[in-house]
């Protein structure tokens, strides 16, 4: 089933719109289709309507964060590189209260309230699919990542905003307990971020029912480290644009730090989201194939440091991503006046074979054992233990070509004003044709070179 679904504009996306008292307007309706305004006020009701039913209380407030697409972008902003995805309407909902820890707790189903130690329960509008769950309000608490339980995921943002929280100095420890309804429309394992919108949307709610108020550009990077205690080795660009998504625009969000550039997109543009429904299991398959291409890449960039002359050790130390050795690349680059993406390129090609490496080559190349190397990361050493080879070659191409490829749609976007429809029957414009060559490329690239899955 596919849909044409043409990006939001305004605040309609933004994942403040309906942080507040439930009096409050979701939406300013001058802004959104007064059908679009319906639906979520509709939905508001039934969420706010459920959980006075399953808690005995109306929520403090409802927050909500937008699922979004890729345009353009395809796994590289774990690599340092800016990407180009815009916010779609299919979002997720959350609704929250604090209990204080004094508080009566009321019981589900009818059973009668008793006093009991602060809990955080999680409850869902789809009970049959996703079963509520409890968890202790300690921020400290692991995420079990051999439970794969959608609550898991609201228990990333509730640890996340208490590391902020903890990072700026605080010493405050959680005492409430929380009663949480969640409502989410964005289809699960769809490429459209679900998890994300789930994790920004839970930030956002437990930051704003705390008292804690943080900026959009902190809230997106905690929301981006909290959610890799699910076992995804995350980049940032999905919980960055489910917070800095606005109607009518993509975004340009670079990272280090994380920042967004509104991209007007041609009038004439219409993007197809179209369903496969080929299910993704991203947490679950993390490391044989998400994980997998961060590592592949990390060593990417450690063994093309190294063929490029820098000493080993440093190599394995303060390498991360492509991004940290472009600089090298364009320094060995024969050519007289090398663009980046030439010098980067033609380094890859050069100093990578194109065979898959084996963990011995690569620990021969960095002079150490890979489980040293990752000594500090268990999500990569799960790669590890499960992979026997690693291709360095197609997936440094892909990243480096692809982050050209973005800046390129970006340019070809910004070229047309906005605003400038052609009529019907005009033949398609020139922009547009250009657009749709740089994401065929992008889709090639992720096919033939990432082998994505």
């Amino acid at each position: 089933m596919a849909s044409a679904v043409q990006p939001l504009k305004g605040d309609s996306v933004a994942p403040f719109a309906s942080i507040g008292t439930m009096a409050a307007a979701l939406f300013e309706e001058s802004d959104v289709h007064t059908s679009r305004v319906s639906a979520y006020s509709d939905r508001v009701v039934a969420v706010r309507d459920a959980f006075k039913l399953l808690y005995g209380e109306e929520p403090m407030l409802v927050s909500r964060a937008p699922g979004r697409v890729n345009l353009i972008g395809e796994h590289i902003d774990y690599e340092g590189y800016a990407v180009l995805p815009m916010a779609i309407h299919l979002d997720t909902l959350v609704a929250i209260r604090c209990v204080p820890p004094t508080s009566s707790v009321a019981a589900p189903a009818g059973k009668e309230g008793s006093p009991s130690p602060p809990r955080l329960r999680v409850a869902n509008m789809d009970p049959a699919k996703y079963p509520a769950v409890e968890f202790s309000i300690d921020a400290r608490q692991e995420v079990d990542t051999n439970n794969h339980s959608w609550g898991n995921y609201f228990l990333c943002g509730y640890k996340g905003v208490w590391d902020h929280v903890h990072e700026t100095g605080c010493r405050e420890q959680p005492t409430s307990g929380l009663d949480v309804l969640v409502d989410g429309c964005v289809p699960l394992g769809s490429g459209l971020s679900s998890s994300a919108a789930l994790v920004c949307s839970s930030a956002i709610a437990v930051m704003a029912a705390l008292g804690f108020a943080f900026p959009k550009a902190e809230i997106a990077d905690l929301a981006c480290r909290c959610e890799r205690y699910i076992g995804t080795q995350s980049g940032g660009m999905d919980q960055a644009i489910s917070i800095f998504g606005e109607r009518g625009v993509a975004q340009l969000i670079e990272f280090n730090p994380v920042r967004a550039h509104p991209v007007p997109l041609p009038a004439a543009a219409v993007f197809v989201i179209a369903n496969s429904l080929a299910v993704s299991k991203k947490a679950e398959t993390a490391a044989t194939n998400y994980n997998r291409r961060v590592v592949e890449c990390r060593l990417a960039a450690m063994v093309l440091a190294v063929r490029l002359g820098m000493d080993p050790t440093t190599a394995r130390t303060s390498i991360t991503t492509l991004a940290d050795v472009e600089a090298l690349c364009a320094g060995s680059s024969a050519a007289p006046q090398p663009t980046q993406e030439h010098a980067a390129l033609e380094a890859v090609r050069r100093c990578l074979h194109a065979d898959p490496y084996s963990a011995s080559e690569i620990e021969g190349v960095l002079e150490a054992p890979l489980a040293s190397v990752f000594a500090h990361s268990p999500t990569s050493l799960a790669v590890i233990a499960a992979a026997s080879t690693f291709k360095l070659q197609q997936r440094a191409l892909h990243v480096y070509a692809e982050a050209r490829r973005v800046f390129a749609f970006r340019d070809a976007a910004l070229s047309t004003p906005p605003d400038s429809a052609a009529p019907p029957s005009s033949p398609v414009p020139s922009v547009l044709l250009s657009l749709g060559r740089l994401m065929d490329d992008s889709h090639a690239s992720c096919r033939d070179l990432y082998e994505c899955r």
